[in-house]
């Protein structure tokens, strides 16, 4: 296993942050380095008080114990009903027959992109590549959400890993930019969450030189990085509850990009406007 450098976004609006998010929190900001990932569907695992927090270092130490290493080295990630205590039985008896499952193979990265759905309606993946020094990275990610969606960030869990080397402030910095423009830019039916995760984590082995400063590989590497986060949002866009149409707001001629930002989120995030598209019977005023 490779020591990955990680960032990650939480669900930074919402006061009511799940066991998994106020974890995950810990081990970024503590500057662990993430080797492992976990993600249960069906129960949420928020609301659920000193119990939950509980048996989320449970979930992590059993995914620890059987790859060799720490429960602080391992994130966790919980979908589903909020309220509800995880029912640990099923977790202890899985953790052994994830290891055994590991592999490289694209049913793999299906199998675990198909396991993370409640609601959802299609798998939500995508992949990119560009070259540096010669060589080929990869930037690829997977994704769930289709309810309570809407900014900043929503009901989503997005898990992007690359193997290229880049320094762990850039990579935070060049997730954090990202999300303004691509994730916190979703609107679906008006209700934040309690889960909402976007990872992502870098194993260096590409090979390449590191990305230290902003400079052309940084540029490149952000558009790799641009390319996956927005797919990814449009599939959950498309794909949210009781949605029958994608709808794209476009603003021009703003003063300031915060300006364009509010046009542009008061005309998504309008119930009335969303009830016209629907029926397709749309007044423009």
């Amino acid at each position: 296993f490779i020591c990955y450098k990680c960032s990650i976004k939480l669900s930074s609006t919402n006061v009511v942050k799940a066991a998994p998010v106020q974890w995950d929190k810990e081990i970024v900001e503590s500057g662990h380095h993430v080797r492992a990932v976990v993600l249960n569907s069906g129960i949420a695992n928020a609301a659920t008080g000193k119990e939950g927090k509980e048996y989320n270092y449970e979930m992590a130490s059993e995914i620890a114990k059987v790859l060799g290493i720490v429960p602080e080295e391992v994130l966790t990630a919980s979908t589903g009903v909020i309220g509800m205590q995880l029912r640990m039985a099923p977790i202890r008896k899985g953790a052994p027959l994830l290891k055994d499952a590991l592999t490289t193979d694209r049913q793999g990265a299906k199998d675990a992109a198909r396991a993370i759905m409640t609601t959802d309606t299609i798998l939500k993946e995508c992949a990119v590549t560009f070259e540096q020094d010669g060589l080929t990275i990869t930037v690829g990610g997977m994704s769930k959400g289709s309810g309570m969606i809407h900014p900043n960030m929503a009901t989503m869990l997005v898990f992007i890993t690359s193997d290229v080397s880049i320094s762990p402030a850039l990579l935070k910095k060049a997730l954090s930019s990202d999300i303004k423009n691509t994730f916190n830019m979703i609107s679906i039916d008006g209700d934040t969450s309690t889960n909402d995760m976007v990872t992502v984590l870098c194993n260096g082995m590409a090979g390449n030189a590191e990305i230290t400063e902003e400079n052309a590989d940084y540029e490149t590497f952000m558009t790799a990085l641009n390319t996956v986060n927005v797919h990814l949002c449009r599939m959950i866009a498309a794909d949210g509850e009781g949605a029958t149409k994608l709808l794209e707001c476009k603003v021009s001629g703003a003063k300031s990009e915060n300006d364009a930002k509010a046009v542009a989120k008061s005309v998504i995030c309008s119930s009335l406007l969303k009830a016209a598209m629907f029926g397709a019977d749309a007044n423009w005023g």
